[in-house]
């Protein structure tokens, strides 16, 4: 046979080879999504509270990235801006796109009974993050994850027992009422105070995680109160509240006592700088936890029902510059 005939046939074969190979999905080298590898995307629909705070930007940010194309996701991302009723729609919405799973971050705890039961009906999952809700059929959701916010509560109770004295004066700056944080903060804050005869909360109102409404909450205090300390439950607060008490020429972490909750970067920073006294921290990087659960489900296997992150407290004496720096948000 000629050189010229094999080497036709010789591309001959090759060709037919290649046509016959299965098509390799991109991404599916190693250490590639199993979704990818399985050639579907997945399209989850997330109902996000809000983006008042820079804990929830966090969160926000951590979905992003847990349920990009490249891992072989589409989310579909929805701002509640702090509504439930927002949300519900959003749930209808993503019902109607037909998604495969959907994320919530709810608003408040109750209210939530029809709308998830219109997602069970559809055969679509929900998972929870963050925040709990109230509902007596609990299989209408698949599961949660997020945080044990009455132990952040706890935790800073028990550190002002540590290290303040007997007699003190608070202010309380609530987060969002209704809300699983501002619960289980407030109700660790209020136990301890039930505990203790010289603890007084002399002024208690909602912020609502906000900065704005934080530094407003402080302004708003009558001249005459006196207060040995401020329980911001989050950090946002606690920037309005050190604005605020700058402007009265009050040193933050000095003259007054700050409490905080979220451990954020900047936050960590002014607990650094002594403006911030206590951080308990809650860990927003639930994206790729919730990717694990559903790369779960997509296996057929049964998740926790509830999974808490592991979370811990800084103050002066136990935080490092390498800690802050080592932080994702």
């Amino acid at each position: 046979m000629k050189k010229g005939t094999m080497l036709c046939l010789a591309l001959l074969l090759a060709l037919l080879l290649g046509a016959c190979a299965p098509a390799r999905t991109p991404g599916t080298e190693a250490g590639a999504s199993v979704h990818e590898a399985g050639g579907r995307e997945i399209v989850v629909g997330f109902s996000q509270v809000g983006a008042e705070s820079d804990w929830r930007l966090g969160n926000t940010q951590s979905m992003i990235d847990a349920f990009s194309a490249q891992n072989g996701y589409r989310l579909i991302l929805d701002d509640a801006q702090n509504k439930q009723e927002r949300q519900i729609t959003a749930i209808r919405n993503f019902i109607n796109q037909g998604v495969d799973y959907i994320v919530l971050a709810p608003t408040t705890e109750r209210g939530w009974e029809t709308v998830l039961g219109e997602a069970k009906a559809a055969g679509i999952p929900v998972i929870l993050v963050d925040r709990r809700i109230e509902v007596e059929d609990e299989d209408l959701y698949v599961c949660w994850v997020g945080s044990d916010f009455r132990r952040e509560g706890d935790a800073a109770a028990a550190w002002m027992e540590e290290h303040l004295p007997e007699e003190l004066r608070i202010v309380h700056l609530q987060g969002n009422l209704g809300s699983s944080a501002q619960i289980g903060r407030s109700e660790g804050l209020a136990d301890a105070v039930a505990r203790h005869p010289g603890w007084t909360v002399v002024f208690e109102a909602p912020g609502d995680f906000v900065q704005a409404k934080g530094q407003e909450l402080i302004e708003s205090l009558p001249e005459d109160l006196e207060y040995d300390v401020i329980y911001a439950e989050n950090d946002n607060m606690a920037f309005g509240a050190i604005d605020a008490l700058k402007k009265a020429g009050i040193r933050p972490g000095k003259d007054v006592v700050l409490l905080s909750f979220d451990a954020g970067g900047r936050a960590l920073r002014m607990v650094l700088g002594g403006e911030i006294n206590l951080d308990v921290e809650c860990n927003p990087m639930h994206g790729p936890r919730v990717r694990s659960v559903i790369e779960l489900l997509e296996r057929g296997e049964t998740p926790a029902k509830y999974t808490y992150v592991e979370e811990t407290w800084f103050d002066a004496e136990t935080l490092t510059a390498a800690e802050v720096d080592s932080r994702g948000y």
